[in-house]
């Protein structure tokens, strides 16, 4: 749909209550998206200040939401504008552990089978819809049975739900499964209000109705969204913004001009703008990120069906020589789904597989492919690393080809229709490490294009699975099933995609976490 919605009524909230300074020693850094261009107008009467310039408005520049609704929402990078007006019950701390969110605590019984968790006092959707142990049973058997959720395959493991007094929710399970206060912290856990749901569904996928940090004032679909802080929301000390306004992403070469003519505060600038961003004077952060470039390959198709010529692709890639060419050298080869510093981070694996275009063109001879093989790069960026992979290949033994298709079918074309052999991409972590290696590796993953595993995958994904996070052999277990992820599975894993954040000198610091991005202690003024 690309036509605007008519903007809701701008509901303006009661003044909140005197609040202490943010605690700045919580203040680390976290990238935005994609700085926007768009002039802003003054929303519920902030008016638009030059670059560097006060006023506590967070001016935000990321692609809007498929949906403010977290059970149809199709895009994976939703879940940091839907956690401006959503809570799980848990969220993640700095290193992805969960911890309470609208459930001050949680426990598990002794088999691992029944998770019960205690649900804060007191709280409203912002609706006025009370936050108890019904609303949150009904909205996570929504998103469980609802026959068009797009969340339903990440709560299988839940089998009843119960409520049995107004702050207590029990799940019962269908085995045991540590890893749901870690998936619930993010759009899988987000809590609807049932008194939206119920009167009318179809409202919520452009005025949601939740209990978050801030409120939906008014929005224009595909123009802008403009929030409120929400003094009642549970951890509403902690978040000092006052007005959260964000726009759809602009081409990045205008992302420093935003900023420059203020109508940016924050933007996510391209790496080859790094130094110029600085030379203007403002903020520079590099931030490590969940995202891991990658080549996903299909093992039921030519070539790739042969194993020697996948192993020769994995000798043939120069992920060095890649990063430095576009990114420019921000970031770090990565041989594996999880990056540098991360539960799931095996540095146990090293260079796995080092440059050795040599031993490519070796695996390719001992295939009976004495004159090389015949590949196809299939990618929705036109040029840049393309180019230089094609080179790449070509020099260890390949004869490697360039089909662009566009960015909007990609997903069809290759991981539903599964008619592509290889494809450039890039992946972003989820909540969960066991979630993210079943997008990845399952036989069901949304980006596994071949849809094959293998028996020792699954065994090291579920005994994952079985183990309490707070385990001591808990990052050991996960290790583990990197390990045999990166050894078994086709996934040709290239380099880190840290975020670049340019900020004007009226924006504090944002607090680095590793997936759903919070705002906790910001100052914009």
């Amino acid at each position: 749909m690309t036509s605007a919605t008519p903007p809701l009524p701008v509901r303006r909230p009661p003044d909140p209550p005197p609040r202490p300074a943010p605690d700045r020693r919580s203040v680390l850094g976290l990238a935005l998206g994609a700085g926007g261009s768009l002039l802003l107008s003054a929303c519920g009467g902030v008016a638009t200040t030059g670059a560097g310039g006060g006023g506590e408005t967070l001016r935000w520049g990321w692609d809007l939401p498929s949906s403010w609704d977290p059970v149809f929402s199709s895009k994976g990078w939703d879940v940091h504008l839907l956690s401006l007006v959503y809570s799980g019950l848990t969220q993640l701390d700095a290193k992805g552990g969960a911890k309470p969110a609208l459930a001050s605590s949680w426990r598990y019984s002794h088999d691992g089978r029944r998770l019960t968790f205690t649900l804060r006092r007191g709280l409203r959707f912002a609706d006025g819809t009370p936050v108890n142990a019904e609303a949150v049973k009904k909205s996570v058997e929504r998103g469980k049975n609802h026959p068009k959720s797009l969340i339903a395959s990440q709560l299988t493991s839940i089998d009843t739900v119960r409520a049995p007094d107004a702050h207590t929710v029990v799940l019962q399970l269908t085995e045991a499964d540590y890893q749901l206060p870690a998936l619930l912290a993010g759009k899988t856990g987000m809590v609807v209000s049932p008194t939206a749901f119920g009167k009318d569904e179809a409202r919520l996928a452009t005025r949601p109705v939740g209990h978050g940090p801030f409120r939906l004032v008014s929005y224009t679909q595909n123009s802008m969204a403009s929030l409120r802080r929400d003094p009642g929301y549970w951890n509403a000390e902690h978040i000092a913004v006052e007005r959260f306004e964000a726009y759809p992403k602009p081409d990045e070469t205008t992302a420093l001009a935003a900023l420059q003519s203020g109508r940016l505060n924050v933007a996510q600038i391209p790496f080859s703008q790094v130094e110029a961003a600085r030379e203007a004077g403002f903020t520079v952060q590099l931030i490590p990120s969940m995202v891991v470039r990658v080549l996903d390959v299909n093992t039921a198709m030519k070539p790739f069906d042969d194993p020697a010529v996948l192993k020769a692709l994995k000798y043939a890639v120069d992920r060095q020589a890649l990063l430095d060419s576009e990114q420019f050298g921000h970031g770090e080869v990565d041989h594996q789904p999880f990056p540098p510093g991360y539960t799931g981070f095996d540095p146990a694996l090293g260079a796995v597989y080092r440059h050795d275009p040599e031993r490519a063109r070796a695996l390719l001879r001992e295939a009976g492919h004495h004159d090389g093989v015949e590949v196809t790069i299939t990618t929705a960026q036109p040029q840049g690393a393309p180019e230089q992979l094609q080179a790449q290949l070509n020099r260890a033994g390949f004869r490697a080809r360039i089909e662009v298709i566009p960015e909007a079918r990609a997903s069809q074309v290759v991981y539903v229709q599964h008619s592509r052999a290889l494809y450039l991409d890039q992946f972003a972590g989820r909540e969960s490490p066991v979630q993210a290696m079943q997008v990845l590796f399952g036989a069901e993953g949304l980006m596994n294009p071949s849809r094959r595993t293998t028996p020792e995958l699954d065994a090291a994904v579920a005994a994952v699975r079985r183990t309490p996070l707070e385990s001591p052999r808990y990052p050991e277990v996960l290790r583990a099933a990197t390990a045999v992820a990166v050894r078994t599975m086709p996934n040709v894993f290239l380099y880190t995609v840290p975020r670049a954040l340019a900020r004007t000198s009226s924006v504090s610091a944002i607090p680095s976490l590793p997936v759903v991005q919070r705002f906790e202690g910001v100052t914009a003024g």
